[in-house]
């Protein structure tokens, strides 16, 4: 079966049973991991994926993680900071990247998507180890305990993937250990950061451990380099598992002193880095701008130029000049934009949690100010990308009734394939803002198929 089926199904079997959101969605505030973020807003149901969709969504994100990967050899003959000046980092993150680089591209990754007529649309892809949502089993398991969805998951071979598990198999792999290791990690986020989240910072630890990493929460200015290794306190750590975002190198300015330390530990071998900071750069939007640009398309085969054709809208860096459309017509890039406002979104490259994201229907953004933004971001770190309209998902409310929601995918990829996914969500009456935890969006699970039914 695929999602529309499955949806279909198990909505007849709710609104027949009668359930009110409340009673479908349980207790889910009690983990810590979860209200954290979403403070006891969370989905009445899950969303479904059928095992043929999921196999070809992991397939395109895996090609699509490929083509990125290969963009510095490609386009820059091997220059990285080439590289990461193109997709839009400052020179101090350019910097930093340089210091920070692994053997490969990290293989966790979050694609955010929405699902239109046509299928999934990727917004953006988060690679490394800052990627949030990992804590989604949680969810699963509280929705799976009514009866409803429980019988209606084992008819279908519904099921899901621990994605904290995975989450620990990636660290373990991509930092030279094996299963039956068990290494010191130091969860490390800048200082403000971790004064704002040590709660979740030390469940999480407390988590990670019944899956076999020694953890320990901290933050930059706790690292100790001496000795030959990288100290918390009097534990000597093998992992350094990086909270901390290249936009911290800007934002706040003790960051830079304190991770240089850490950095040259790193290159010196005397710890790992989970994920090595040249993430950020292939985690740019700008480099989703250069796999969309028609002028590259010849540096991939068939099968990748498939799965860009699939999940990737149009995508563009704002520079001036012109920039070929979905159809083969050149047009000028800001004149092209001005026209089209209410088609295009205006998104910072590198920047988290919806920050500076301004989308051109928002409710409130005239012409003059769309332009006002757009002529700013003229050869900054921003790129138009064609707007995405998702088709609404139908969940119960406290009625029993059903009410049309947007809903934003997150996808896992990982070392060991697919990774799970979950769902952040708002009521589709407020298609004009960023769906994301700061503007009031609730969490939700994703069940698939697990047994080829």
């Amino acid at each position: 079966m695929d999602r529309t089926s499955l949806t279909a199904e198990y909505l007849a079997r709710v609104v027949e049973s009668g359930a009110k959101a409340a009673e479908l969605t349980g207790s889910q505030q009690d983990s810590v991991l979860l209200d954290t973020f979403y403070a006891g807003r969370y989905l009445s149901r899950p969303l479904f994926l059928g095992r043929e969709e999921r196999d070809r969504l992991h397939t395109d994100l895996e090609n699509l993680r490929t083509a990125l990967a290969g963009l510095p050899d490609l386009l820059f003959g091997g220059d990285f900071a080439a590289f990461a000046r193109a997709v839009g980092l400052t020179e101090v993150q350019v910097s930093a990247v340089l210091r920070g680089r692994g053997p490969a591209v990290s293989r966790q990754t979050r694609a955010d998507l929405y699902v239109d007529e046509s299928g999934f649309k990727l917004l953006e892809l988060n690679i490394g180890s800052a990627v949030g949502g990992m804590d989604n089993a949680d969810m699963c398991r509280e929705l799976l305990r009514h009866p409803v969805l429980a019988d209606f998951a084992g008819s279908h071979g519904l099921g899901f993937v621990d994605s904290l598990r995975e989450q620990v198999n990636n660290v373990l792999a991509e930092s030279g250990f094996g299963p039956g290791d068990r290494p010191v990690v130091a969860l490390t986020d800048s200082p403000d950061g971790y004064r704002k989240m040590l709660p979740y910072m030390e469940e999480l630890c407390d988590r990670w451990r019944e899956f076999g990493l020694d953890a320990y929460p901290c933050h930059l200015g706790q690292l100790a380099p001496r000795d030959g290794r990288v100290w918390l306190g009097e534990r000597p750590v093998d992992v350094i598992f990086r909270v901390f975002l290249i936009g911290d190198l800007v934002k706040y300015p003790e960051v830079p002193a304190l991770m240089d330390p850490v950095l040259d530990a790193a290159e010196r071998g005397e710890v790992r880095i989970f994920t090595p900071l040249d993430s950020a750069a292939y985690a740019s939007k700008g480099a989703l701008a250069l796999l969309s640009d028609e002028r590259n398309r010849g540096l991939f085969d068939a099968e990748v130029l498939a799965s860009l054709d699939r999940i990737l809208p149009w995508t563009r860096m704002v520079r001036p000049g012109s920039v070929t459309l979905e159809s083969g017509e050149r047009v000028d890039l800001v004149e092209y934009a001005l026209r089209h406002q209410r088609e295009l979104v205006l998104k910072p490259t590198s920047l988290a949690g919806g920050d500076g994201v301004l989308l051109g229907w928002a409710d409130g953004l005239g012409p003059e100010q769309w332009r006002e933004q757009l002529l700013a971001a003229l050869d900054g770190p921003f790129i138009l990308q064609r707007r995405v309209t998702p088709t609404p998902e139908l969940y119960p409310d406290e009625n029993g009734e059903l009410q049309p929601w947007t809903a934003l995918w997150g996808v896992f990829t990982g070392a060991a394939g697919h990774g799970g996914a979950y769902i952040r969500a708002t009521p589709a009456s407020a298609a004009g803002q960023v769906v994301n935890v700061a503007t009031g969006a609730h969490g939700g699970a994703v069940l698939q198929e697990t047994d080829g039914r």
